[in-house]
């Protein structure tokens, strides 16, 4: 899995054999520069999620449903849930929280509507966990995770991502777990599956990159090194050469030089 908030994006990833794409409100934080992703709306993960389907051919898409839109209440979530799936024609959707959601991820499965768990460091509860930190590491929130997790796969979860959770925990929960996969994200490899977000992956931003996420490429320097070209060539003229312009004919050239002349 890897997230993608544009049709572009989409394209690339689905293009490279990606088997899924979470739309995550990280968009927040990624896409509008949010400091956090509490502000994201259900308008702007449902225009994302659309995008990121139009862009692709085979992944499953998920889309996040953000802050605020399932913990009022499990007629809530059903209802935004079904927003996102009809307006944004996405597979599945996915929101974050253990046994306190789980009314509302059986409502929304029993609807038929696929959906995605997401356990440990869950970023819109960041001020109730005390900030960004691994999530699991004591005796009772390891036992709380465990029960969590099976908690959504009893409610019909049929994934969970583990964000920031001990290895040896994520891969004890995964063994625990009869029919949810789980998708880690700073959780080890002994998840059934894994997720970044795409501008780590491909080294997009020169600034904070977590310790879980592994560079896979350095755009940042490719894309600025770019434009600092592209500036100097404008300043410089060398570009556009001639094999960037288009021609016209001398005899109507000629008569517009006149046309030009006479407006002096």
């Amino acid at each position: 899995m890897i997230t993608a908030y544009d049709v572009l994006m989409a394209q690339n990833v689905d293009e490279a054999g990606i088997d899924m794409i979470l739309v995550g409100d990280s968009l927040g934080n990624v896409v509008m520069g949010y400091s956090s992703t509490l502000p994201v709306t259900m308008e702007d993960m449902i225009h994302h999620t659309a995008c990121v389907v139009r862009g692709t051919k085979h992944a499953l898409v998920v889309g996040d449903l953000p802050f605020m839109s399932y913990q009022e209440s499990p007629a809530k979530a059903l209802y935004n849930a079904g927003r996102m799936m009809k307006e944004a024609q996405c597979d599945a959707v996915k929101f974050e929280g253990g046994e306190a959601v789980c009314e509302a991820v059986h409502k929304i499965t029993a609807a038929g509507i696929p959906v995605v768990g997401h356990l440990g460091l869950t970023p819109q509860s960041v001020h109730q966990l005390g900030g960004f930190r691994v999530q699991g590491k004591e005796e009772d929130t390891a036992r709380q995770l465990l029960q969590d997790a099976k908690a959504l796969e009893d409610a019909g979860a049929f994934a969970i991502v583990l964000e920031c959770v001990p290895a040896d925990l994520a891969t004890l929960l995964t063994h625990s777990l009869k029919k949810a996969a789980t998708i880690g994200i700073g959780a080890g490899n002994g998840c059934d599956g894994q997720v970044l977000v795409c501008t780590d992956l491909l080294g997009m931003s020169g600034g904070f990159r977590p310790k879980f996420s592994k560079t896979y490429a350095d755009l940042h320097t490719m894309i600025t090194g770019a434009v600092r070209t592209y500036v100097e060539d404008v300043k410089n003229r060398t570009f556009p050469k001639k094999e960037h312009t288009f021609s016209m004919a001398d005899d109507v050239l000629q008569a517009i030089q006149k046309d030009a002349s006479a407006l002096h």
